[in-house]
């Protein structure tokens, strides 16, 4: 990838049988997937899964010693189509993206995926991104997995469970001809622990292998009428298959006594910790789970398993549903297997348990605290008017909405864009998913709508108002995703007379600075350098203008201008170049401490603001809102509005400075150069300056008091 290296997690997977593997919970699936004898991977980069892409890029070696294809795939839909590799070969398979995102992208694959089944274990790695703190719409991948009936997993974030469920997901997945999604959330993912580590298993055919020998069976294709096949065979084979194998394997999980006052708890795996912590502060569990009340752990939630289902809820007059997101599936799906079992038991749920939200542990208390007290009030912890838990952090610092990093690339284009309201007056803006989405908020507040990734183009084509153009903008990494084709070429197809901003930072920069096709850095693995204009003008595009700084607000403006009021019809496109100034921080910092840590002569430009000069009027900061811009109080005491000042957070990127300039004119900012390690000449011409620096100062403050006296 291009600048974040992760070799050092990489080593990490050389581990062999026996050896204690420490790491975070997304190594430990990477580890597991080599332990089980994977014979491909592939996937789109997001969080919470970016690390399990990376690390398999930074592994290559490993990968090819073992025989291991791995491919960053262009998008999700990508990747699930890997899968047919597992339709007709014993190849066990593995893809990976951020969900439900991602799995909305790859549907169509996945769906046909699930109608011809598989031979070899097919396993889908899903990020679960979920609560207030997500960066995607509050969808729940159980949808999916009920939809196309592929198996869910969702173990309870240990790392020694999680390294089960991805082999179990495999062996699952033979067992049924079923496709197998592994559920992981945020906390899984970045948690750390340790296991025991196997061998690595070189899988018993490679993909190579399976290519020279060609195998074909047309009951596998999905073309009528074996696709209504394919859903006969999913009832009455695969469905009893993979129930059993769930049964019969113990993928599920009890813990605590049988019998316990009449009552119970079915929990989500992946929620397993946060209850145990709400029963351990409500005296009903140890830190080590020693749970006071009978829990059935869910370590597989789709398919439900009907036997352990009566097994547990028999003889109990009421059980506690802890089900994270809504609709609550699990919830409905357990009412109809207790009804249908004759058995006398009530299901509670969403009416004591928030019906959205992250299910922390604090929230699973208030509602595991709500159910005792109406169904075993003799062990329910006593009433308190304080909170359980001390307030969450978000509560206890200021709020502060996402922005753009300091120096960020894509800030003077918005820039330019408020500008530019001020002579043409605002347009609709179709905005897109990455880093640009943050234009939305303040100081800049552009963007009407947001369809989804590299669907920014195509969310400006139904609107052709006379006289005035809708604005699109994409990323880069959106470009490629999908914006190619649904945005540009569909544009150009239907001659849609709209301006499209492609940001082009030089990476997939909002998943972690992943190379892309049009990447300018040099990748041995991978083919860059691809420019995003001749795509464009591949599939048709005319007007095309490419912008190599970003920086230079005048010419984004005059262009944006330009493609505004062009009589030209059809799309017009701008692309906004300039590396992302995150990636080129990782990059640079390191060179320039080595090279200060050596001796060697270092220059480093930031600016600053003259505060005599300064007139207070702060369109800098309102143009700009980089986070190293900042007040403070005027040095002048007949003035009273503060002045501009730059934070040692500033990179020299120069965008305040041009900003101010483009809006008022603005002469109180300055460049300065801050030299490391200068040579004898420049120490000298600094001791002079200083010296006379100070008998120009000492001859002003005789001055001064000579008048006052």
């Amino acid at each position: 990838m291009a600048e974040r290296s992760f070799v050092a997690e990489a080593r990490k997977l050389t581990a062999g049988a026996g050896e204690t593997f420490t790491g975070e919970g997304i190594l430990a699936v990477t580890k597991a997937l080599l332990q089980s004898g994977v014979a491909y991977v592939g996937g789109y980069q997001g969080s919470p899964i970016s690390h399990l892409m990376d690390v398999f890029a930074d592994a290559s070696d490993l990968l090819e010693s073992l025989g291991v294809h791995f491919e960053a795939s262009a998008s999700e839909a990508s990747a699930a189509a890997m899968l047919a590799a597992s339709v007709n070969y014993p190849l066990r398979g593995a893809v990976v993206w951020k969900s439900v995102v991602g799995t909305n992208v790859a549907s169509d694959a996945l769906s046909n995926v699930a109608s011809g089944g598989v031979t070899g274990g097919a396993l889908v790695i899903v990020g679960e991104d979920y609560g207030e703190g997500s960066s995607i719409m509050q969808e729940r991948t159980h949808a999916f997995a009920m939809k196309s009936q592929i198996w869910l997993l969702d173990p309870r974030p240990n790392l020694p469970s999680i390294v089960a469920a991805v082999e179990q997901g495999f062996a699952l997945s033979e067992a049924s001809n079923t496709p197998v999604m592994l559920q992981m959330r945020v906390r899984s993912c970045h948690m750390t622990g340790s296991f025991t580590a196997k061998d690595n298993v070189r899988p018993k055919m490679t993909v190579a292998e399976a290519a020279a020998a060609p195998q074909r069976d047309t009951n596998r294709i999905v073309l009528p009428p074996a696709n209504f096949l394919h859903e006969v065979e999913k009832i009455e084979k695969r469905w009893p298959a993979g129930i059993a194998y769930v049964r019969d394997q113990h993928l599920n999980e009890w813990f605590g006594p049988d019998e316990a006052h009449g009552i119970g708890i079915i929990v989500q795996g992946g929620l397993y910790n946060n209850l145990n912590r709400a029963m351990e502060l409500s005296g009903l569990s140890s830190a080590f789970g020693d749970s006071a009340l009978p829990v059935y752990c869910l370590n597989v939630t789709y398919p439900l398993i009907p036997d352990e289902v009566s097994a547990f809820c028999r003889g109990k007059r009421a059980v506690l549903v802890v089900e994270e997101g809504q609709p609550e599936f699990i919830e409905h799906e357990l009412n109809t297997l207790v009804r249908r079992a004759g058995i006398d038991c009530r299901i509670i749920g969403k009416d004591t348990l928030p019906r959205a939200g992250e299910y922390s542990a604090q929230v699973i208390r208030k509602g595991l605290s709500d159910f005792l007290h109406a169904w075993a009030p003799e062990i329910a912890p006593a009433e308190t008017t304080e909170s359980p838990l001390p307030a969450p952090v978000a509560r206890q610092i200021p709020q502060r909405p996402a922005g753009f990093c300091t120096g960020c690339p894509e800030r003077p284009v918005f820039t330019a864009m408020k500008l530019l309201e001020r002579e043409l007056g605002p347009a609709h803006v179709s905005a897109d998913i990455g880093c640009h989405l943050f234009s939305i908020l303040p100081p800049f507040n552009i963007g009407n709508t947001t369809m989804g990734y590299g669907l920014g183009t195509a969310g400006a084509s139904a609107f052709k108002p006379k006289g005035k153009r809708a604005i699109a903008v994409m990323g880069d990494g959106g470009f490629w995703h999908n914006g190619l084709t649904s945005g540009i070429g569909n544009a150009v197809f239907n001659k849609d007379d709209t301006v499209t901003i492609v940001i082009d930072n030089g990476y997939s920069a909002a998943t972690g600075g992943q190379d892309i096709p049009s990447s300018r850095a040099d990748n041995k693995r991978r083919a860059t350098r691809n420019p995003i204009e001749r795509a464009i003008r591949g599939v048709g595009g005319a007007w095309v203008r490419t912008i190599e700084r970003t920086y230079d607000i005048k010419q984004m403006r005059d262009t944006l201008r330009e493609a505004l009021t062009a009589p030209d019809k059809g799309p017009k496109v701008i692309i906004a170049q300039s590396e992302c100034m995150l990636n080129r921080q990782r990059r640079e910092k390191p060179l320039m401490r080595k090279a200060e840590k050596d001796g060697k002569r270092v220059v480093r430009e930031r600016f600053g603001v003259d505060s005599d000069t300064c007139t207070g009027d702060h369109s800098c900061i309102r143009l700009s809102g980089c986070p190293s811009l900042s007040i403070k109080p005027n040095p002048d005491p007949l003035r009273r509005d503060p002045v501009a000042h730059v934070e040692n957070s500033c990179v020299g990127c120069g965008l305040c400075g041009e900003v101010s300039h483009a809006a008022v004119l603005c002469p109180s900012f300055y460049r300065a150069s801050i030299v490391s390690n200068p040579g004898r000449v420049e120490r000298t011409w600094m001791k002079m300056r200083q010296a006379i620096i100070k008998r120009l100062q000492q001859r002003d403050t005789r001055a001064r008091l000579a008048r006052a006296f």
